[in-house]
């Protein structure tokens, strides 16, 4: 098993999420079956090390990223090309760049996988680290945090905080992230790092999970995200007691109200408030159940056996 991904303006969010899927392979296959490689020097590896599989994921729109090469290294040694896109549908105009190139592409995002114009195209969601992201959970941990988020200030974070200002100016709140410290006290541009951010989260009785609206090249078809994004899965591992905000039911194909309920105003926010913010031991039992759904349905490991079993029945891998 070879995996590549590495373009060269690769974010720091997609080099994590491939340290995770990383991890999701060894627990599959163990350490010493897979080998990851920059993009760059990929298809040189491919005939060095002559994988069976070659699992190239994250980003395809930098043109500086270039897959053709890999893949038709991949062929002259019999091995399937498989592409797990990431960053779906944020990107889905550009799918064109890897469309002709792979055997089997996979989408993180379900609504969006149906706008590759080709075969064997199959949703499968982003999902937790065991190594990275699970963190016990410490009932006896003070929260002196009443309110969390983590994250940009995307457009449509920030038409949400809005709405939500006249209950969030009367709770402790820590809200951070570039675009933040506009909004005043509670607010910071801060970026941190992901041992601080379990920090906070262990030290929170709600955090909120916003989406993100920032669109690349979806333009053609404005496929409107439906998939929950990763930080759902990471901060449910970490121990957070989360609130989100959703624009589609989707949530509930993962977690269960009793494990991650929803609000979609701020009438539904302040009842959420409401009931939560001074039961303690109410907000730890919620973040166990949707920890303990994490660690049973939703690692990195439980994506890597999906895909494998598609591999299966498609007639790229044998039993």
């Amino acid at each position: 098993m070879l995996v590549c991904s590495g373009g060269r303006y690769e974010s720091q969010a997609n080099a994590q999420i491939r340290e995770s899927i990383m991890d999701g392979w060894a627990e599959c296959f163990g350490d010493e079956n897979v080998v990851a490689v920059h993009i760059s020097g990929a298809a040189a590896s491919i005939a060095a090390l002559q994988p069976t599989i070659v699992f190239a994921i994250g980003s395809y729109l930098p043109e500086s990223t270039y897959f053709g090469e890999v893949c038709r290294e991949a062929r002259k040694i019999g091995a399937t090309t498989v592409f797990w896109a990431t960053e779906d549908p944020y990107e889905q105009d550009a799918n064109y760049r890897i469309t002709d190139d792979f055997d089997v592409i996979f989408s993180c995002d379900r609504w969006g996988h149906n706008f590759y114009q080709r075969d064997r195209v199959f949703h499968l969601p982003l999902a937790a680290s065991r190594k990275l992201h699970y963190a016990p959970i410490d009932a006896e941990m003070e929260k002196s945090i009443d309110v969390l988020f983590c994250g940009v200030a995307f457009t449509s974070r920030k038409d949400i905080v809005r709405n939500l200002m006249p209950t969030l100016r009367n709770l402790n709140v820590k809200i951070i992230g570039p675009g933040w410290g506009e909004f005043g006290i509670g607010f910071s541009d801060a970026r941190i790092e992901k041992a601080q951010l379990i920090e906070l989260y262990r030290r929170s009785k709600l955090v909120l999970n916003l989406g993100r609206s920032l669109h690349f090249e979806n333009k053609r078809f404005m496929i409107a995200p439906s998939t929950p994004g990763p930080r759902t899965f990471e901060a449910a591992a970490a121990g957070a007691f989360q609130i989100f905000h959703e624009d589609t039911y989707e949530l509930r194909r993962y977690f269960s109200a009793e494990e991650i309920p929803t609000f979609s105003n701020k009438i539904d926010f302040d009842a959420l408030v409401a009931r939560y913010i001074d039961d303690i031991p109410l907000c730890i039992e919620m973040a166990r159940r949707a920890q303990a759904r994490t660690m049973e349905e939703h690692t990195y490991g439980h994506r890597i056996r999906a895909a494998i079993e598609v591999l299966k029945r498609e007639g790229f891998m044998q039993d």
